[in-house]
């Protein structure tokens, strides 16, 4: 039995935290959930090869985006009746949505769709998206530390620059900075950031947002990005379809992006098909999947919600931790 299929096993089980919906029994619970999105939308959230369609929103994402309206608004009381009991008149703090999962499993697209499903209900209009990228150490610092092989691994982020970050967000501060990367030149850029003023639901998005470190001995432990969350999800799928749709990109960008000059990849703009393919699954043998084995599956259980990805792309289960 595979790991995955040990993970379904395990989560239809009586005694899992989570409960688990099939593709249909989760479309049923759209209810009378209006479709926000048009087909203009898509194609601007949708990333390079994802086969998202607007049928998979009506089936997926408007019954999650009506669940995570049902908790904000839940959490918008709970809110008001604190400072209620407290006597303050605290400023209400953004309700934060991580994401994670694996690279090519479709987070950025789901992260992209759900930022547009969710500012179109009534009570949330303003929702933000920020992406871990942006909180990775320079290439310059990579190099230097020898973590240029280890890119998107742990170690790879300046952690204590996201906790003040996500800090600085839940404390209710306004004109938040957030550093940005660029895709083309595959580092973060210099000077350049990205301003978050008090949203009312921020998502933040990355390969590594519900990792956790070592409990210090001391017991003096730092906090983990995940505990600024109000609700987490992870998109999942089984590691031989990852790898697949990691190669497919590979080869769309070497026929796009990569033929610009200005690309990291530039050289790669040139490699023939064999050698594309063997230098692609060379990639994800020795980083992304060692990555994805070590450090972001052994996550998955801590998510409030898993959607599970068939090769085709579609989510083909749903799993909802109980309350």
């Amino acid at each position: 039995m595979s790991p995955e299929q040990q993970f379904e096993e395990d989560l239809a089980r009586a005694v899992s935290p989570f409960r688990r919906f099939g593709r249909e029994e989760w479309a049923d619970l759209r209810a009378d959930t209006p479709m926000t999105l048009t087909a203009a939308d898509l194609d601007e959230v949708r990333s390079l090869n994802d086969r998202i369609d607007l049928a998979e929103v009506e089936k997926i994402y408007l019954p999650l985006s009506r669940l995570l309206n049902l908790y904000v608004q839940a959490s918008q009381k709970l809110f008001h009746a604190s400072n209620l009991f407290l006597h303050t008149t605290d400023l209400k703090v953004p309700y934060v949505i991580g994401i994670a999962g694996s690279v090519s499993s479709g987070k950025s697209t789901t992260a992209r769709i759900l930022r547009r499903l969710l500012s179109r209900w009534p009570s949330h209009p303003k929702v933000d998206l920020v992406t871990t990228d942006g909180f990775l150490l320079p290439n310059a610092a990579l190099d230097r530390e020898g973590l240029m092989g280890r890119k998107g691994f742990p170690e790879s982020y300046d952690l204590p620059a996201i906790l003040r970050f996500m800090s600085a967000i839940k404390s209710g501060e306004r004109d938040v900075e957030a550093p940005v990367y660029s895709h083309l030149t595959y580092d973060v850029l210099s000077g350049q950031t990205q301003v978050v003023d008090q949203p009312d639901i921020l998502i933040v998005e990355g390969i590594n947002v519900l990792q956790t470190g070592r409990p210090p001995r001391d017991g003096r432990g730092i906090p983990n990005v995940s505990d600024f969350f109000d609700f987490s999800i992870f998109i999942d799928a089984d590691p031989q379809d990852l790898q697949a749709w990691y190669i497919e990109r590979f080869f769309s960008l070497r026929n796009g992006a990569f033929r610009d000059p200005k690309s990291y990849f530039h050289r790669y703009a040139s490699l023939s098909d064999d050698e594309a393919q063997a230098f692609a699954t060379r990639i994800w043998n020795t980083i992304n999947f060692v990555n994805l084995r070590e450090n972001i599956l052994p996550t998955r259980p801590r998510a409030d919600l898993v959607l599970r990805k068939g090769a085709d792309h579609k989510v083909r289960s749903v799993f909802l931790r109980r309350l």
